[in-house]
């Protein structure tokens, strides 16, 4: 059982992770294992060179994030013990969404930035000191192990999906597999089991499909993470088309 000297949080800092993982790989293992104790609704890592060996995850609730801390303080994730604690701060996409007109720090609105056909090409100082203080503050604190949550927006936007948005296919090769059609008995687990035994199998993330099917019932979809295009497309082949039981049959594409 994990002991934390933070203050309880909604969000897990994570650090002494494996730094040669790949990101994408790195996110989406994270998610698939702690998304087992509660509703993960964002996965932040860099491979930056302040932010190597460390992720942070935001839990929708504290019990959430308290059981998986608890339960995976010192587990093996490839060959490195797992350190976590509570972060030190909220996440962003907490304050999101508990108050939906939140601005992170680092947005346009935020730091004063001029953006011309939606490039950044000029920086305005602040008007107040106080407020370019602060943001040097928060520089030099992001210099302590247990680092503050400032990403890179687009580091966040590669994050795997967690929303019930079903992704967009797409006709050339990816290592992601979006998969539609699905009934509601379908889990991670039950997915896992037919992409696992191809090459390059990652993981799987199941969920509610925001609309129903033709014939008005509740279906699922899901994503298939590979760890290249080409592995994906050998899954994809295969398993396009399979019968999941009698009447529901499985669609996958790329996305």
């Amino acid at each position: 059982m994990s002991s934390s000297s933070n203050q309880p949080n909604t969000t897990l800092y994570i650090n002494n992770l494996n730094e040669k993982i790949n990101k994408e790989e790195l996110r989406s293992q994270l998610y698939a294992l702690f998304t087992t104790y509660g509703k993960v609704i964002d996965v932040v890592a860099s491979k930056s060179q302040k932010m190597r060996g460390q992720a942070f995850l935001v839990f929708t609730d504290l019990a959430g994030a308290t059981s998986a801390m608890r339960a995976c303080e010192g587990m093996i994730f490839y060959d490195k013990p797992l350190h976590i604690d509570y972060a030190k701060t909220k996440s962003w996409a907490t304050s999101k969404r508990e108050d939906p007109d939140f601005v992170p720090p680092t947005s346009v609105h935020a730091n004063g930035l001029v953006r011309t056909n939606g490039r950044p090409d000029e920086k305005k100082r602040p008007r107040d000191g106080d407020e370019a203080d602060d943001r040097k503050s928060k520089r030099e604190k992001a210099d302590d192990d247990d680092e503050e949550m400032e990403i890179d927006e687009d580091d966040e936007d590669n994050a795997p999906s967690t929303s019930n948005t079903v992704p967009t296919s797409i006709q050339q090769p990816s290592a992601r597999l979006l998969c539609t059609n699905l009934p509601q008995e379908v889990t991670d687990d039950v997915l896992s089991v037919l992409f696992q035994q191809y090459q390059g199998f990652t993981s799987t993330h199941v969920s509610q499909s925001p609309t129903p099917n033709e014939a008005g019932e509740r279906v699922k979809f899901a994503q298939a993470i590979f760890e290249s295009p080409e592995l994906a497309t050998v899954a994809k082949d295969a398993l396009n088309g399979f019968t999941l039981k009698k009447g529901w049959v499985m669609s996958v594409a790329f996305y």
